[in-house]
């Protein structure tokens, strides 16, 4: 058998070949180096921006062999052990040297393989010699092919052995010139366009989307670093992408980004929830959850613990004890999404191999000073263009921004300090879809520093944003703004000023009825945060927000956006005028048929919340309504054994409400303990 990676595994300039297994036969081992040889022979080296006259000898002597291979193949094999092993550690060679011509011309990885020269020349010189040693102690006598094959084969054998290779001449001149530039930025100096366009140009860097995608390959490499914990070449990193951010920035006027790009940007619209970060670890590791996964119990937990208890031969569901039907996982992709979100958003790096997460703040701090010069250049450029730029530029630049804030704490304080929010929100007002999109979503990602707040409202940012929730160019506009209103909500004395502007929340509870899903759950996590202050819970109230809520309970299958609904509205009912709105709406079936079936414990949660202070708050009336449901009960004790700690405490006292209700009405007496002034009719 001959094991295959996939290029989604491995690293770059990480070289897995495995030996063919003893086992493997003659055909087959053949048949394997043709395929590996051919494929290796359709690379072009004008493909490649840089190693270019290695790759194009390396490519020539697979060419020659394999016409070797083809020829053994199509004569009948009939092949000595000795011949066999040779074939084995060719097959390895080609192995890797497949690797690293997918290196060489991986997209997005020009500019890191260029400054890895040295690397990758000395495994090309590796590479060779190795094949020339095969070659070597071939049996090529007691292989029936051609005497012209065999002089090819020793050709190679001799030539490889000769071959020269080192670093192109044009490769090291290249490299330095990058070196260059990285040690200008670090003393503080900003770059000459000429040299900058110089690189570029020599690694075949042509556009905006060219220089987007090693931007990607380099944050990408990062990340794995720190995952792996090999943060050696952090900074180098860090500096090289300080360098391709600012040339994406600087060099390249025009957005070119391709579909997928876009499409990208949209799939990462900011999706907000009423979730405690606690409910993003695993309750088997007590981890943050790098990929959760649903079990059939209903209960969620990462995939590579569960997967752990599993092979342990445990067939229970470790948080309720529940036999479980089958050991098939569903992921949970939405809480995966609000858990890179909240990852991102607070600088907390998610690991993929079991280790410890690193909550390190990685990007409060530049990876290194050239990467922090360069994000403040490329800062006060953009606040520039904000300013003085016609209107294609200005879009640009608001593009950049949303890129560049998007999950980098540095990036953000950076582009705040140079000035970017003021012209920002002067672009809220443009006519232009694309140019009021990229301004709020900029001012969404600024929105979440804390200076970032602070300049938004005292620059009279309110009132700039509140046109776009309320009638914004798009949908995407409106609900973006919606979650910028949420992250300004976090600091009190902002909730305050938000609820006193008079179409604030009437604008928000528009967009629970009017926007798409996304759109409605950031309007119902805005109000949420708006909430935190006593004052706007009448406004709320006022804006018709309880009928809303209670029809997204009533006809959404969205789970999260029925969880987020349901805290809302417990919130709401904790005082009598939220109890009164809810029980003048049809709520009671609708809260309880989600207790009894939803999977979410966070929703069970929020629903035994709402149904308690309802009893508490609506009497008599209420508890009777609820006591005639025997659903309700059973589902209660369930909660009471298998839900959170706050969901058993509220579990418990709604059972000894009932309780009480019960043994009352038997005995002929009120619930005297319910009754209120103001009778309130349930509907």
């Amino acid at each position: 058998m001959i094991q295959k990676f996939s290029q989604v595994e491995r690293r770059i300039l990480s070289f897995p070949a495995v030996h063919p297994c003893e086992a493997v036969s003659q055909a087959t081992l053949l048949g394997s180096l043709i395929t590996l040889s051919q494929n290796i022979s359709n690379y072009q080296s004008k493909l490649f921006a840089t190693q270019r006259r290695n790759v194009r000898e390396m490519i020539r002597q697979i060419r020659i062999l394999l016409i070797f291979f083809e020829e053994t193949r199509d004569r009948g094999i009939i092949a000595t052990v000795s011949t066999v092993l040779c074939f084995s550690e060719l097959h390895l060679s080609l192995q890797k040297i497949r690797f690293l011509l997918e290196d060489c011309s991986r997209e997005g990885a020009r500019l890191w393989i260029l400054m890895k020269s040295e690397l990758v020349a000395t495994q090309f010189r590796v590479l060779i010699r190795t094949i020339a040693t095969a070659l070597d102690v071939l049996p090529l006598n007691l292989i029936d092919v051609c005497f012209e094959v065999k002089e090819l084969v020793e050709l190679v054998a001799k030539q490889a052995q000769k071959a020269k290779i080192d670093i192109d001449a044009d490769d090291e001149r290249a490299m330095r010139r990058v070196l260059s530039v990285l040690n200008r930025f670090e003393k503080g100096i900003e770059p000459e366009f000429q040299i900058l366009k110089w690189v570029l140009d020599y690694l075949e860097i042509k556009s905006w989307s060219d220089c987007n995608k090693e931007i990607k390959f380099l944050e990408k490499e990062i990340s794995s670093q720190c995952v792996d914990g090999e943060q050696r070449e952090k900074p180098f990193l860090s500096s090289l992408l300080g360098l391709m951010s600012y040339c994406r920035g600087v060099i390249f006027d025009t957005l070119n980004y391709q579909n997928a790009d876009q499409a990208d940007l949209r799939s990462n619209v900011e999706i907000l929830s009423c979730l405690n970060p606690e409910d993003f670890r695993c309750p088997i590791s007590l981890e943050l959850m790098i990929d959760p996964v649903t079990v059939s119990t209903g209960q969620t937990y990462d995939r590579s613990s569960i997967q752990k208890w599993f092979k342990a031969g445990n067939m229970i569901c470790p948080k309720t004890g529940e036999k479980l039907t089958n050991t098939e996982l569903v992921p949970n992709t939405n809480l995966r999404k609000l858990i890179h979100q909240f990852s991102a958003d607070n600088g907390v790096f998610l690991s993929k191999k079991g280790k410890k997460n690193c909550d390190i703040t990685r990007t409060i701090i530049p990876g290194s000073p050239a990467a922090a010069k360069a994000m403040k250049f490329l800062s006060k450029f953009l606040a520039r263009k904000l300013i003085f730029g016609p209107n294609e530029q200005k879009n640009k630049a608001a593009y950049e921004i949303r890129l560049l804030a998007k999950a980098n704490i540095f990036s953000r304080s950076c582009l705040i300090e140079a000035g970017t929010i003021p012209p920002l929100l002067n672009l809220l007002y443009s006519f232009n879809k694309s140019i009021q999109e990229n301004a709020i979503a900029a001012l969404l990602k600024l929105s979440k520093h804390a200076s970032g707040k602070k300049v938004i409202v005292e620059s009279g940012g309110l009132r700039s944003i509140l046109p776009v929730l309320k009638r914004g160019i798009s949908l995407e506009a409106r609900q973006i703004a919606a979650a910028t209103i949420f992250y300004l909500s976090s600091v009190k004395r902002y909730r305050k000023l938000i609820g006193e502007m008079p179409k604030a929340i009437p604008a928000v509870v528009d967009l629970m009825k009017e926007g798409t899903t996304c759109g409605k759950r950031n309007a119902v996590v805005a109000l949420f945060g708006l909430l935190l202050y006593p004052e706007n819970y009448q406004r709320v109230l006022d804006a018709g927000t309880v009928p809303m809520l209670v029809d997204i309970l009533a006809s959404s299958d969205k789970h999260e956006l029925v969880a987020d609904s349901l805290a809302v509205l417990a919130t709401l009912a904790e005082r009598y005028d939220g109890t009164f709105a809810i029980l003048q709406t049809s709520s009671l079936p609708v809260i309880t048929r989600i207790l009894q079936r939803s999977t979410s414990q966070t929703g069970k949660e929020h629903c035994v919340s709402i149904l308690l202070s309802l009893c508490t708050n609506g009497g008599d009336e209420t508890i009777a309504v609820l006591a005639k449901d025997p659903s309700v009960i059973s589902s209660l004790y369930s909660l009471k054994t298998d839900g959170t700690t706050h969901a058993r405490k509220k579990a418990r006292s709604l059972i000894k409400i009932l309780h009480k209700f019960h043994e009352t009405s038997s005995s002929g007496q009120g619930c005297q303990a319910f009754t209120h002034e103001q009778s309130v009719h349930v509907l």
